[in-house]
């Protein structure tokens, strides 16, 4: 089978630890983006980080980057598989990892930490497990009958900024997504992490039935972040400076580095 075009923005990024910018251990941070979007949206976040010495380790999911048709093909679990590879491949060079997600990358990194005690520690932004929208109990039906609803991509604040998603919605992969939020939230009471909540005051995507949901329900401590100035896609928004802040220093602070915030 011929492998489809893909995205020149949407290619995985990998990079080593320098531990003698993060107090001598190496600290690695996974980050996953979310669903219809791409590596792309991500890697400003990851190379502030790398540029401060932190592995990092970027994974394309499956079906993103390509084409919403071949996404429509994919699921819940061929993601989170290769979440699980990019974990791998990270602690192989790392003594600690942070994972890190946007939207569904959000809800698959608290998959990974509920069912990877090793992972030191958990960063999400405007996280999914769960929604308001009425027409979601439809998905079962709708999604053999129509193959795709208007995309979720580009709700970001800042002008003259391009995630690089998807313009349609999957229904068949979006009910996958969906079907696997009873489960997660079922789970994270096995956080038992750190968790860095940072939460946009604007999002057009994902509405505040997740927040509680999660603060709530994962077991280990959790600080919440406000972003004022961004909506869904703060990765790529106004205040990706302050995720960057944020992120590094927790980083820090869970690997145990001695004078962390």
């Amino acid at each position: 089978m011929t492998a489809l075009p893909l995205h020149p923005l949407a290619e995985p990024l990998a990079t080593d630890a320098d531990p003698d910018a993060t107090g001598g251990r190496r600290i690695g941070v996974l980050l996953s983006h979310g669903f219809t979007g791409q590596p792309a949206s991500m890697k400003p976040w990851a190379e502030a980080l790398a540029a401060q010495g932190y592995a990092v380790e970027v994974p394309r999911l499956p079906g993103h980057g390509t084409t919403w048709q071949e996404l429509n093909t994919k699921r819940w679990s061929d993601w989170y598989a290769e979440l699980r590879a990019a974990h791998r491949r990270l602690a192989a060079r790392t003594d600690v990892v942070v994972a890190a997600g946007l939207s569904m990358g959000g809800a698959l990194v608290l998959r990974l930490a509920a069912d990877e005690p090793s992972i030191a520690g958990v960063v999400v932004v405007n996280p999914a497990v769960s929604t308001k929208r009425l027409d979601v109990k439809l998905l079962p039906v709708l999604k053999h009958v129509v193959p795709s609803f208007p995309g979720i991509a580009n709700d970001i604040k800042k002008p003259g900024v391009e995630e690089h998603g998807y313009t349609r919605t999957p229904l068949k992969a979006v009910h996958s997504m969906m079907q696997a939020w009873g489960p997660l939230v079922a789970d994270l009471p096995k956080v038992r992490v750190p968790v860095l909540y940072l939460r946009s005051t604007v999002d057009h995507v994902v509405d505040d039935s997740s927040e509680p949901l999660i603060t709530s329900g994962v077991s280990g401590e959790v600080r919440v972040v406000r972003l004022p100035e961004s909506y869904h896609v703060a990765t790529l928004d106004h205040d990706l400076d302050t995720i960057v802040e944020e992120s590094a220093a927790f980083a820090r602070r869970v690997a145990g580095i001695e004078g962390s915030a």
